[in-house]
């Protein structure tokens, strides 16, 4: 039976209102075409046409009932029209047989074990003929509808050299022909690794937004934390994705600690522990001690490890800073990353003094992906600052502003840089 187009009741609708809708449901949206059109650049581009066309007909019209539905049917049928004018075919014959899956409308009987459609992408992006980084970045900004600078500061990269990769990423999949299908359950394990980074990234950009007016955008968390809940059910004897959803739970308790009533950041020290989540710190612990039976932890159980320290300390103050910087040693064993020894000498800074922390440091200050890093220079400045080293910490301050973007970390660091005293 056909569904016909229900709207609302016809009142004002403006650009802004419809982006908010159309980038809402962009990702499930696009999931759910590139399952039926399995070419990527098609995919996008329909979708790019449907929302053109809200642009035009929801201001006249009002709002549709189901925004997600129109958008899927309006993109189908901007599929059906770009293959039909097409002149030349890479592969004419899968061509037609979508074209002609897609006016049959067949296409509604889908096998998958998988119980999200934003998850089947995901596992079906994460193709593992492409490099690690490529596919995750091509995931992150296809189907989870971050953009290029937020996945470059992620990776540590420029924002052309990220463009560049995920160009190149998308061009190996037109020529070599990759297919857009969900993988068969025995070889989701070559692609957990990926799928487990681009759920991390989802979570990280969440926790601290690259820009905007707030420093936290907890519904990309509660995705992010959603997406890791139904992975562990589908692999439960994955520990890394415990791990991961340990880390993503135990981080998310703070959220209503992180910020004052104006939105402003309010550091670890001066949190108030009381306002912690403690369903999600006792879920956290329950799923990190069951990662914890692998032999060898992985590096996102690592990482919960030392969110797990913070959680058990009754106050600052009383936190095991030595047992973290024994976890950031093994992390770095596993992933020798500039950040990870950022984070273990701002361990360092508390358990042996701020001298302490800006000595290790100093290896840091020549490493290339650190330069443009706003973390560095903001932990640089605070150490400064805590060592008495007021016009060095205002200049480090001031260089760590240049890099900021977000407009409560902005308004947490001025006010940091006011209260030096010369």
């Amino acid at each position: 039976m056909a569904v016909t187009d229900r709207f609302e009741e016809p009142v004002p609708v403006t650009n802004r209102q419809i982006d908010h809708a159309v980038r809402q449901e962009w990702g499930r949206v696009l999931a759910a075409l590139l399952h039926r059109v399995r070419q990527i650049e098609l995919a996008e581009d329909a979708l790019q046409d449907a929302y053109v066309a809200a642009l035009s007909h929801w201001p006249n019209h009002g709002m549709p009932k189901s925004p997600r539905a129109w958008l899927l049917r309006t993109a189908e049928r901007k599929a059906i029209d770009a293959i039909r004018r097409a002149k030349v075919f890479q592969t004419k014959q899968q061509q037609l047989a979508i074209l002609r899956e897609l006016e049959g409308g067949a296409h509604d009987d889908d096998p998958s074990p998988f119980p999200d459609d934003r998850l089947k992408l995901i596992f079906t992006c994460c193709h593992p003929a492409l490099p690690h980084e490529a596919s995750v970045a091509l995931t992150l900004k296809t189907i989870c509808g971050l953009n290029t600078p937020q996945i470059a500061r992620a990776f540590l990269v420029s924002e052309t050299t990220m463009a560049q990769r995920i160009v190149r990423a998308k061009r190996k999949i037109s020529v070599a022909g990759i297919p857009y299908t969900v993988p068969d359950a025995e070889l989701w394990g070559e692609r957990m690794a990926a799928v487990l980074a681009v759920i991390y990234f989802i979570f990280n950009e969440g926790y601290a937004a690259l820009k905007g007016d707030t420093h936290a955008r907890t519904d990309l968390c509660e995705e992010a934390i959603r997406l890791g809940r139904i992975v562990t059910g589908l692999v439960p004897a994955e520990s890394e994705a415990a791990g991961l959803l340990a880390l993503m739970l135990l981080h998310h308790s703070r959220r209503y600690a992180r910020l004052g009533r104006e939105g402003e950041i309010i550091p670890l020290d001066a949190q108030d522990r009381d306002k912690w989540e403690p369903d999600d710190i006792a879920e956290g612990l329950t799923h990190l001690m069951m990662a914890g039976d692998s032999a060898s932890p992985g590096p996102y159980t690592l990482q919960a490890s030392l969110s797990a320290v913070h959680a058990r300390a009754k106050s600052f103050a009383e936190t095991d800073w030595l047992t973290m910087i024994g976890l950031y040693d093994q992390l770095y064993a596993q992933n020798p990353s500039p950040v990870v020894l950022l984070n273990r000498a701002v361990a360092v800074s508390y358990s042996e003094g701020p001298q302490a922390g800006l000595a290790a440091l100093k290896a840091l200050e020549i490493e290339p992906r650190l330069a443009k890093y706003q973390p560095f220079h903001a932990a640089r400045a605070d150490m400064l600052a805590r060592a008495g080293r007021n016009t060095e910490a205002h200049r480090a301050y001031d260089r760590a502003l240049e890099l900021t973007q977000n407009v409560a970390e902005r308004e947490f660091l001025e006010k940091k840089r006011k209260s030096l005293t010369n």
